[in-house]
């Protein structure tokens, strides 16, 4: 669908490029006159046609919009920028796993790895289609099926999980049983519950992507603490307001922890009072995950209509450090920013894009749809951002 946020390509005449290095005495006087714009269209330019006929550009391919598919473009972009998934469809890393657990249904990883795969090897700017793709996934998920816009984050979660499905290296899930845990110290306990998961849930997907949340419920009358240990795909913050219009993704984390208190018609059953309570909740982070998935809540579902949060979410691209936020607070838990998956326009008619660093140049690019153009990385936040990929540094 056409883009709300206009770009514009920028075209350097033939005769001005060749003789670019060899400019006149006179003219570099007249350069001085130039107006900033012009410099920075024509610097453009020059990045634009280094790009194109740099050996290095690979994956900088656009992919054709089938028909309100944006959504489905932005992520794809998102997830062929995150090396350790790259790497695992170039090695063919995933055909070893899919061989391994001897599933009948691996169509949708296979031809995820294809796109990837041809994303980094076309060596021209034709844009890709990924009809193919979207064949599969509309078979693994029907709500996919058709040309309607979607939302990124919802189309994220049902690939990433059609995709661990596929590479599951547990071919027969243990029968669920419920163990008593309450008797063992948190962090041993949170140890159990993911080795738990794992019996049922191992992947390269869940390797990367999948952490832990540590829930605390403490009851206000006798101070008993239970707590609940689960694993989370991507957190989906809250969107903290404040009066100048402007909030940090720190400022995020820290309402979507928050202690809340949980009274009135929310009071749970306190283990030790064996009687509904006034408790205190709150979330802390048990294991980081390799990959942090951050979506930033700017939709909202009312009765009538839903409406949308365009407040500018400042995030930093190098060093989120997030131990504030973690169980134990000795935890190594530092991020880098590597893509965001934006939403321009409101909830009536809107468009995705997305803007990524490549993994082998290091530079900044916009994704939109069949166009790749490079960026600044100052240019990176905007008001537009709605899921942000991290990949945890030092690993």
């Amino acid at each position: 669908m056409p883009s709300i946020r206009q770009s514009y390509p920028v075209t350097i005449p033939e005769e001005s490029a060749t003789s670019y290095s060899f400019l006149k005495q006179d003219t570099r006087r007249k350069t001085s006159a130039m107006s900033g714009s012009l410099l920075v269209s024509t610097f453009m330019g020059l990045l634009i046609n280094q790009a194109r006929n740099s050996k290095s550009a690979q994956g900088l391919v656009g992919l054709k919009n089938l028909g309100n598919t944006c959504f489905m473009n932005s992520i794809l972009q998102c997830l062929s920028n995150t090396q350790s998934l790259r790497d695992y469809c170039l090695h063919n890393s995933h055909r070893r796993d899919l061989k391994n657990n001897n599933r009948t249904n691996t169509a949708l990883m296979e031809e995820f790895a294809k796109l990837i795969q041809t994303m980094w090897s076309s060596s021209g700017s034709e844009a890709i289609s990924p009809s193919e793709f979207k064949t599969q996934i509309q078979r693994y998920a029907p709500r996919f099926v058709g040309y309607n816009q979607q939302d990124a984050q919802e189309f994220l979660r049902f690939l990433l999980d059609g995709l661990h499905n596929e590479v599951n290296r547990v071919t027969v899930r243990p029968r669920a049983t419920t163990e008593d845990f309450d008797h063992l110290a948190d962090e041993e306990k949170g140890k159990k519950m993911w080795s738990k998961y794992l019996e049922r849930e191992d992947s390269k997907i869940v390797d990367l992507f999948v952490g832990q949340l540590k829930s605390s419920l403490t009851c206000t009358d006798c101070g008993y603490c239970s707590t609940v240990f689960d694993p989370f795909w991507d957190l989906s913050l809250p969107i903290a307001k404040k009066g100048y219009g402007e909030v940090s993704l720190m400022d995020c984390m820290r309402l979507f922890t928050k202690e809340d208190v949980l009274d009135g018609d929310e009071k749970p059953t306190c283990y030790r009072c064996k009687a509904r309570r006034r408790c205190t909740k709150k979330f802390t982070i048990q294991r980081f995950p390799k990959i942090l998935v951050l979506h930033l809540k700017r939709f909202s579902e009312a009765r009538v209509r839903s409406s949308k949060l365009s407040t500018f979410v400042s995030f930093p691209l190098k060093d989120l450090d997030l131990r504030e936020f973690a169980s134990d607070r000795s935890s190594y838990a530092v991020y880098n920013l590597y893509a965001v998956s934006n939403h321009s326009g409101t909830t009536m008619g809107g468009h995705y894009t997305a803007y990524c660093c490549n993994p082998a140049s290091g530079e900044w690019y916009t994704y939109n749809d069949s166009r790749v153009t490079p960026m600044s990385s100052s240019q990176v936040r905007s008001s537009d951002a709605y899921v942000l990929f991290y990949e945890r540094v030092g690993l």
